[in-house]
C-alpha cells in the first residue's frame, strides 16, 4: 500500500511540475518579478532617465537665500539617507534674466526659484516650471522654502539661540503604565507590527488559494477522464486521497522556493547592472524595523512565537487540503467544484482584512474568539498574539480546534470521499453525501 502511496504521490506532483503550463507560467513570473526588482535599469535602457537630477536655479535677490535654501536641502538629503554627490537635485545660482530663465526652463526642463525681500512676509519666492513637479519634488522644495523664511524670521526679529532652542524643544513626557507588563518599546512597536504582519501572512493566504485550486481541479480532472475509475479499482480511497494532500502541499512548498528563488535572482542581476535604488531603500527599511524590534522585548517572544506560528500553518493546510478533496469529490466538474469552494475564499479572505485590522480590536472579546475558528486562526490569531491581544493559551487552544477539524475530517470526510470520488450525478448528492457520514468504516 505505501509503494502505490508514493507512486501516485510522485505521479501527482510529476504532473503539475512537467505541466507546460507550469513552466510558462513560472517563466512570465520569473520575468516579471526580474524585471519589477530592475524597473530603473530598464527604464535607463529604454532611453528613460530614472535617475537624472533636477537641476534649480537660483534668483538671490536677498543675497543669503541661496545658501540658507541650498543648506535646508542638504537637510532634506540627510533626512533620506543620500549624500550630497547621490542627491537628487543640482542647485546653482542664476544671473540672467527672467526670460532668459522661462527659455533655460523649456530647453532643459529645470525649476527656477526667485527669492525676493517683503516687508510683510519676510520674504516673497516665485517658482517656474515647465510642467507639474512630482509629489517627491514638491513636498522637499516646500519644506525647504519653509524652513528658509523661518531662518529669515527668526533672524528678523533677533530671535536668540536660546529662545531658538525652547520654541523648537521637544516635550518630555513622562509615560506612566498601570499595567507593570506593560512598557514604551512595545508602546512603540506596535504600528510597524500592524504593518509588517499582514504583510507576511500575505504569501499563506494566497498559497492556501492555490492549494484549494489545485487539489479541487486535478480530482475534478480524474472524474472527467474517467481515470477515477481505474485508479479506485487498484489503490484505496483513503490513499488516493493522502496522496492528494501530501502531493499538492509537496508543490506549494516547490513553487514557495521557486518565487524566493527569483527574487534573490533578480537583485543579484541588480547588482551587475548597478541599481541601487531599491536594494538600498529596501535594506534601510529592513534595518529600521529589525532595529526597531530588537530594542523590544518583541524578539524574545520569537522564541514561542514562531513554533506555534508553524505548527498552526501546517495544521491549516492540512485540513484545507482535505476539504478540498472532499468537496471536489463531491462536485461533477469543475463549475460545482468552483462554486463549492467560493465560502472558503470568502472565509480565508475575512481573516485576512481581521489580521489587517486587528489593531482596532483591541481588548475586544469577538476578535478574540474569532481567532479560535479553524481557518481563520493561522492568519488571525498571529497577529493578535504579537499585539498582545491574546496569549498562548489561546494560540494553543486554536491549535487543538485546528487538530479536533483534522480529526473530523479524517473520520467523516474519508467517508464522503469514498462514495463522492465514483459519483458522476448531482441528483440526491447532498442526501448520498450525509447517509456516508453516518456509515461506520
Amino acid at each position: 500500500m505505501k509503494s502505490k502511496f508514493w507512486y501516485l504521490t510522485k505521479n501527482s506532483l510529476s504532473r503539475k511540475i512537467n505541466s507546460p503550463w507550469f513552466k510558462i507560467v513560472n517563466l512570465l513570473l520569473c520575468i516579471l518579478i526580474v524585471c519589477a526588482l530592475n524597473i530603473d535599469t530598464i527604464i535607463n535602457t529604454f532611453g528613460g532617465e530614472f535617475n537624472k537630477k533636477t537641476k534649480i536655479l537660483i534668483i538671490d535677490n536677498i543675497g543669503t537665500a541661496y545658501d540658507v535654501f541650498n543648506s535646508q536641502i542638504n537637510n532634506s538629503n540627510i533626512l533620506l539617507n543620500e549624500s550630497e554627490e547621490k542627491s537628487a537635485y543640482v542647485i546653482s545660482k542664476y544671473d540672467k534674466t527672467l526670460e532668459e530663465a522661462k527659455q533655460e526652463i523649456k530647453d532643459n526642463d529645470s525649476i527656477y526659484i526667485e527669492f525676493n525681500p517683503s516687508e510683510e512676509d519676510v520674504i516673497s519666492v516665485k517658482m517656474l516650471s515647465k510642467e507639474y513637479i512630482d509629489l517627491k519634488d514638491m513636498t522637499v522644495l516646500t519644506t525647504a522654502l519653509n524652513n528658509t523664511r523661518s531662518a529669515f524670521a527668526i533672524k528678523k526679529y533677533n530671535i536668540t539661540e536660546e529662545q531658538l532652542e525652547q520654541i523648537y524643544k521637544t516635550v518630555q513626557v513622562d509615560r506612566i503604565y498601570l499595567d507593570e507588563n506593560k512598557n514604551s518599546s512595545e508602546e512603540n512597536s506596535t504600528i510597524i507590527i500592524t504593518t509588517v504582519f499582514p504583510v507576511l501572512i500575505l504569501p499563506f493566504f494566497m498559497l492556501s488559494l492555490l492549494l484549494v485550486q489545485m487539489i479541487g481541479a486535478e480530482v475534478n480532472d480524474e472524474k472527467t477522464t474517467r481515470g477515477m475509475e481505474i485508479i479506485i479499482s487498484n489503490v484505496d480511497p483513503k490513499t488516493h486521497l493522502a496522496s492528494k494532500v501530501v502531493a499538492g502541499n509537496a508543490f506549494v512548498i516547490f513553487q514557495s522556493l521557486l518565487l524566493v528563488a527569483y527574487a534573490i535572482l533578480a537583485l543579484v542581476i541588480r547588482k551587475f547592472t548597478g541599481g541601487n535604488l531599491i536594494n538600498n531603500g529596501l535594506n534601510s527599511y529592513i534595518s529600521g524595523i529589525t532595529n526597531e524590534f530588537i530594542s523590544t522585548s518583541f524578539i524574545d517572544k520569537l522564541s514561542y512565537i514562531i513554533p506555534l506560528v508553524i505548527v498552526l500553518i501546517v495544521l491549516t493546510f492540512l485540513a484545507y487540503s482535505l476539504l478540498a478533496g472532499v468537496l471536489a469529490s463531491m462536485s461533477t466538474n469543475i463549475e460545482d467544484f468552483q462554486q463549492l469552494q467560493t465560502p472558503i475564499m470568502i472565509l480565508s479572505l475575512a481573516g485576512f482584512y481581521l489580521s489587517m485590522l486587528a489593531g482596532f480590536f483591541k481588548g475586544s472579546l469577538f476578535i478574540r474568539i474569532i481567532s479560535y475558528i479553524p481557518f481563520l486562526s493561522a492568519i488571525l490569531s498571529p497577529s493578535l498574539l504579537v499585539l498582545n491581544q491574546v496569549g498562548i493559551i489561546d494560540v494553543i487552544i486554536s491549535i487543538i480546534l485546528m487538530i479536533l477539524l483534522l480529526a473530523w475530517l479524517l473520520k467523516y470526510g474519508i467517508r464522503v470521499y469514498k462514495v463522492g470520488i465514483l459519483n458522476y450525478s448531482s441528483k440526491d448528492l447532498w442526501k448520498r453525501m450525509f447517509k456516508a457520514m453516518k456509515e461506520k468504516n
